[in-house]
């Protein structure tokens, strides 16, 4: 079963049950359970990996934001509450215009984490975008698609402080989930929940 999440108008967020299997999120989270006992995590990570709690540890240098959030138990699946507060943190900071996240994106963000090891945050240098943002930035620069996944809240820019942005793309093209963009002279790497594909 696969448990997506809709933002109602008052913020809080709606579970819908789709019966149709998601076989991506299935195979990179089967990867991220398979390879959680050959990683040298942190403790904190390899507890969470152990309870099979997923949590997202990040901070986003626009706003100055930092979360260390719970959003998926076994017992409870996607924590409304936790979603809303991630999609809020990674709301377009030009406009503070928010959409919420698909938990696709959420898991491969959480599988880098893992993959990593990191027990310090990941920086999200952009997470949604609204159209007109969207739009003004595609005019400033060939490299933003007219037609982003950030304008869904299915992508994210990401990179590690102090870490090789080789090794975070290594990371997340080895989940074989979505989108994966190697950026390395602007140090980040994009990733998305949209088809598997790969560019520099």
């Amino acid at each position: 079963m696969r448990t997506d999440v809709t933002l109602q108008p008052d913020g809080t967020v709606h579970d819908n049950e789709e019966k149709r299997p998601d076989s991506g999120r299935r195979g990179f989270l089967k990867w991220v359970a398979g390879g959680v006992g050959a990683l040298a995590l942190a403790p904190d990570l390899l507890k969470a990996a152990v309870l099979s709690e997923r949590y997202l540890l990040f901070y986003n240098p626009n706003t100055g934001e930092n979360i260390r959030q719970v959003y998926w138990t076994p017992r409870d699946g996607y924590i409304r509450e936790s979603v809303s507060a991630i999609s809020w943190a990674l709301r377009d900071h030009h406009n503070d215009q928010v959409k919420l996240f698909d938990p696709n994106v959420l898991d491969q963000l959480y599988a880098v984490q893992l993959q990593l090891g990191l027990g310090r945050p990941l920086n999200v240098i952009s997470g949604y975008r609204s159209p007109s943002t969207n739009w003004r930035l595609a005019e400033g620069s060939r490299r933003v698609a007219r037609h982003s996944y950030h304008m869904q809240a299915m992508a994210l820019d990401i990179r590690v402080p102090g870490g090789r942005v080789s090794d975070l793309y290594r990371a997340a093209r080895g989940l074989g989930a979505g989108g994966v963009g190697y950026y390395p002279r602007s140090n980040f790497v994009h990733i998305d929940s949209g088809p598997v594909r790969y560019w520099s």
